[in-house]
């Protein structure tokens, strides 16, 4: 598939009345693997990669190291792959343009761009601002004549801004904004009440992206959701179990927890195509 049908079949797999549960990897290892398991499309996850690499999340790796492992993962899959570039590596709406032409020549055909500033004082970047950086994200693409699939993230839950039923109508008023302005889905990360859930199907005009948390993906598409993302789930999994085979070294020197952990033969298979293309 060229570049630009991944961007189309992205698009399709996430349109109302679809159901794409989207794993997020972090590296080429991981990548592969959901592949293999039978995902139509892969995520990345920035807190996955910043981890892997030696950093907190929050955009404190930099903009080039990002993109160099979007590039590999990109590379190694055959299934579209969508990148999550956090707030977009700068303020400014030219800052995001920028980022959108770099993740362009990653071989990525979506984007998660949310509205977060990770400013105490302004959580969120104002309605009028991310319309821009949004607007400037679609100009990119459309320049570069991808059709990349934005999904914009809204992070009023996430951080916490404003209360019940104020929060709720923010939510929904800062969605219908961002699709008028080039998104081609919503992403509300940290809902988990069903009654909200519905309301945001029925009042945003868009497909709407939810993290797995609760309720259960299944549950979730058949309250109207379409995009299940699982975000930096695997990846911490992941971490957990190294943290275990450690602690078992070190206590016992003993390796059951080794056993849970992919084989040296499964590894080796899973790359072997590339193996044979490097001769």
């Amino acid at each position: 598939m060229t570049q630009r049908e991944k961007a189309e079949l992205l698009l399709r797999l996430q349109q109302p009345g679809s159901s794409l549960l989207l794993p997020n990897a972090w590296d080429a290892a991981s990548a592969r693997l959901f592949q293999e398991a039978g995902f139509p499309a892969i995520g990345t996850t920035s807190a996955g990669i910043a981890f892997a690499h030696g950093y907190p999340d929050g955009e404190q790796i930099e903009r080039d190291e990002m993109l160099q492992a979007i590039t590999r993962i990109a590379s190694l899959v055959q299934v579209p792959v969508t990148a999550d570039i956090e707030a977009g590596y700068g303020e400014t709406a030219a800052d995001v343009a920028e980022t959108i032409r770099r993740v362009i020549a990653t071989g990525a055909v979506g984007v998660n761009l949310e509205d977060s500033t990770r400013d105490p004082t302004r959580p969120l970047y104002p309605v009028e601002v991310q319309i821009e950086r949004l607007a400037a994200a679609r100009e990119a693409a459309n320049r570069a004549d991808i059709p990349l699939v934005i999904n914009a993230r809204v992070d009023t839950y996430l951080a916490q801004v404003g209360e019940g039923q104020a929060r709720l109508e923010e939510t929904i008023e800062r969605g219908r904004a961002y699709l008028q302005a080039g998104a081609d889905s919503i992403y509300v990360p940290y809902v988990i009440d069903r009654a909200i859930i519905q309301t945001l199907v029925r009042d945003i005009p868009g497909p709407i992206n939810l993290l797995a948390m609760v309720p259960s993906a299944p549950e979730l598409f058949q309250l109207g959701v379409t995009r299940v993302s699982i975000g930096s789930r695997a990846m911490v999994a992941t971490m957990g179990l190294v943290r275990k085979i450690a602690q078992e070294l070190r206590d016992h020197g003993t390796y059951e927890a080794m056993k849970q952990a992919y084989s040296y033969t499964d590894a080796q298979a899973l790359y072997a195509s590339e193996a044979r293309q490097s001769r």
